[in-house]
């Protein structure tokens, strides 16, 4: 028979699916859930709430939200002609960190891969084309992982705003091939944003 009280195997089977986190892990985190103070469990699961009712994406880049407009995309002393092209909303993080880049972002929502049946059709390319249209971006900076799937979905936008009259760069290959934004450093991605070069060059 199962010790755990079927609270605990449910919290446990919950903390299991996150990522990175094992059964042993998972119970762990139960244990101490269990031993904590009624004021720090209800703060945790008030932020879970939250993130669920709070959080969206913002209406012009598609990053992480609180309303209708993320803080970046806000504030009047971002540079407006240059558009960072990223995966995921976690990358605006990883290169905000760097505090070398000072210009807007468009966050894509994933990469290219015909092997996962992911097409230019599920990235919201639609909406980067509108923004680019808006003549204000001068130059696209496309910082995508140094994978497989990022090289292409690299060349699906540079030939989508072909004619745009833009400069079209991607990040410098101080990032290792293959490597995703997610495991690289602060000052290697400060590296790769200021030696970034022209796409098909």
């Amino acid at each position: 028979m199962d010790a755990y009280t079927e609270s605990m195997q449910r919290l446990i089977a919950a903390l299991g699916k996150l990522p990175g986190i094992g059964r042993r892990t998972a119970e762990r985190l139960a244990f101490y859930l269990l031993d904590a103070d009624a004021g720090e469990t209800a703060a945790l699961a008030e932020a879970l709430g939250d993130i669920k009712t709070k959080v969206g994406r913002c209406s012009q880049c598609g990053g992480m939200a609180e309303g209708d407009t993320c803080a970046i995309c806000a504030s009047p002393r971002r540079d407006r002609s240059r558009l960072c092209v990223v995966e995921k909303a976690k990358d605006v993080i990883h290169l905000e960190a760097t505090g070398g880049y000072d210009g807007v972002y468009h966050v894509l929502g994933g990469l290219i891969a015909p092997m996962d049946g992911v097409g230019p059709e599920r990235l919201d390319l639609a909406r980067l084309e509108r923004r680019v249209a808006g003549g204000e971006v001068q130059e696209v900076i496309l910082a995508l992982s140094a994978t497989a799937e990022g090289d292409g979905t690299v060349l699906c936008v540079a030939d989508r705003l072909q004619g745009a009259g833009l400069r079209i760069t991607r990040l410098a290959r101080g990032l290792p091939t293959g490597a995703s934004l997610d495991y690289a450093n602060t000052g290697m991605l400060a590296d790769a944003l200021r030696g970034r070069q022209d796409v098909g060059s």
